[in-house]
């Protein structure tokens, strides 16, 4: 552990230095790309500014995430439980992924309002799609043993589900879960970009609008680091809850 974090933070630092390299020999003027200096300037000037807003978004994405993963999960646990669910709800679980955001965004906007409600319900959206279709890959995909074995002890289906093939399928879930926590932020801030008076898309739009890159590039720097905090807080609850699963992603 100790020695991923020291690799971790020897390629930002490696990552940084060529980027101040880059902008220094190529002269770059600081609208098109600002030094790391010029944006760590950023946090220290609008340090307060940038936190309230980092604030606001996260909230927007941790409530999409709890939110859009019990969707997802029950949404499986349905199609699984009742074969009528699955095909009728399977087109639409599909039908949520095909729509692009950013044509649906406007939409939620409209009917949610500027608040926090409709970024709320843009990052479920996000985040429902890789749960739902994780998770009931993987209550289809149960070793057949395992189904004999509940036989043998007269399980009924949904004991079968419940103590067979859900813990089977959690795996499953939890690979779904870290695709979920890599993607969730962008539902939050499409939603912000649409219309909202506060976020990080919101502080995006306004520096891209004044020239400030500095500031631009501070939001995305705290949008990264609160996709790698909640992917990082996943992958912990996944070894906790799973540790015999494989790693992935």
């Amino acid at each position: 552990m100790a020695r991923s974090f020291l690799r971790a933070v020897l390629v930002t630092v490696g990552l940084l230095l060529v980027w101040e390299a880059v902008v220094r020999v190529f002269a770059l003027p600081a609208f098109i790309l600002p030094s790391p200096v010029r944006v760590a300037g950023a946090f220290q000037e609008r340090g307060a500014y940038l936190l309230d807003n980092t604030l606001v978004t996260l909230s927007e994405i941790l409530l999409g995430f709890v939110i859009g993963s019990l969707l997802g999960a029950a949404t499986a646990l349905a199609m699984s439980a009742v074969p009528l669910a699955r095909r009728l709800i399977l087109p639409a679980v599909i039908v949520t992924q095909a729509l692009p955001v950013f044509a649906i965004a406007p939409l939620l906007v409209l009917w949610f309002g500027y608040g926090m409600a409709s970024k709320i319900v843009m990052a479920t959206l996000i985040i429902y799609f890789p749960v739902a279709s994780a998770f009931h890959d993987g209550l289809s995909r149960t070793d057949p043993g395992l189904i004999d074995l509940a036989r043998l002890n007269r399980a009924g289906p949904l004991q079968t589900l419940a103590l067979f093939r859900m813990p089977a399928a959690l795996p499953s879930l939890l690979s779904g879960l870290k695709v979920a926590a890599a993607v969730a932020p962008i539902g939050a801030v499409v939603g912000e970009w649409v219309g909202s008076s506060a976020g990080l898309g919101f502080v995006m739009l306004q520096a891209n609008a004044r020239l400030q890159s500095d500031v631009l590039f501070a939001a995305l720097f705290c949008l990264a680091t609160m996709a790698v905090a909640l992917r990082l807080g996943v992958d912990a609850a996944a070894r906790r809850l799973a540790p015999w699963a494989p790693e992935t992603l």
